[in-house]
């Protein structure tokens, strides 16, 4: 086999891994959901999405369900780097794979954590609207909440219903469920129902303020999240032009694997690349994450 043909199938094995791994944050399919609405005028949108049948998506499609669901994403660092492994017949790059992969680990972990924490947020706004409606319906707020349901909350939310149908602390059971990282939103939601019990003041007012200021403050966060998918856009193709790299020295007939893989030049130049390519992404991480914290603020 050509080495041109060898170079270009490790290189886009090492693509493909990046593809899966290298995601940006944010929720799954949110930028081609927006141009779908922005394109279809109102129309119905087509069966699956409105695109044609791609053999090749499709193909990846069945790949990431059958073995690619067995695998993990973790995995296809591993495999990717077995891959490239075979290819430069080195074993460099099974052990970047293999270090890779609690990397990889511990980002989609902090991804589900993530997705959770907004699921949660949006569950406190869920809740503070549907107990407003029943109350406004003319249930009391002990019947309104049971009426409601505390969902999105696991056990805590149990203890929630538990209180408000036998008489317990709601306040306090609403608190200690605002401990979960996203509902804090609950304490608001506490207090309110401290006041309306002591004091009489109206609860389904005090929940439509609170249910909008969590709007607002999810809103903003989106719309920051928005401004900063330019910035990690461009940092993603920054960090992959590396590969883009191989794939011309390959294509060349320069041989760059055998170079980096096979001589203390090579192993020199991999080291020095890996070390600024983690400090550069490290970088723009710790710049997006500031700019995000401070937008929370």
């Amino acid at each position: 086999m050509r080495p041109e043909v060898l170079y270009a199938g490790s290189v886009c094995a090492v693509m493909a891994c990046a593809g899966l791994a290298g995601r940006l944050p944010g929720r799954p399919g949110e930028g081609v959901r927006r141009a779908r609405l922005l394109c279809a005028d109102g129309a119905e949108p087509l069966p699956g999405g409105g695109r044609p049948g791609n053999p090749v998506a499709e193909a990846v499609a069945r790949l990431r369900r059958g073995p690619g669901a067995r695998v993990g994403r973790e995995g296809w660092c591993l495999a990717g780097g077995a891959l490239l492994a075979l290819l430069g017949e080195s074993v460099l790059p099974l052990l970047f794979g293999a270090a890779a992969v609690p990397l990889l680990g511990r980002t989609l972990r902090g991804r589900e954590r993530r997705r959770a924490v907004e699921s949660r947020e949006a569950a406190v706004i869920g809740l503070c609207s549907a107990v407003a409606g029943e109350l406004r319906a003319g249930r009391t707020p002990e019947g309104a909440l049971s009426a409601a349901g505390v969902s999105g909350f696991g056990e805590g939310g149990a203890a929630v219903l538990a209180a408000a149908r036998f008489g317990g602390d709601v306040p306090e059971a609403l608190r200690r469920l605002a401990r979960q990282e996203g509902a804090e939103g609950l304490r608001g939601v506490a207090a309110c129902w401290q006041v309306a019990v002591d004091g009489g003041a109206g609860l389904a007012a005090g929940l439509d303020r609170v249910a909008g200021a969590l709007r607002a403050e999810r809103d903003q966060r989106e719309e920051l999240r928005a401004q900063l998918a330019g910035p990690r856009s461009t940092a993603l193709v920054l960090a992959l032009l590396p590969v883009f790299g191989l794939l011309l020295g390959g294509a060349m007939g320069a041989r760059p694997l055998q170079v980096l893989l096979h001589s203390p030049a090579g192993w020199g130049c991999l080291a020095a690349a890996a070390l600024l390519e983690w400090a550069g992404l490290a970088w723009v991480a710790r710049i997006v994450g500031a700019a995000e914290g401070g937008g929370r603020g």
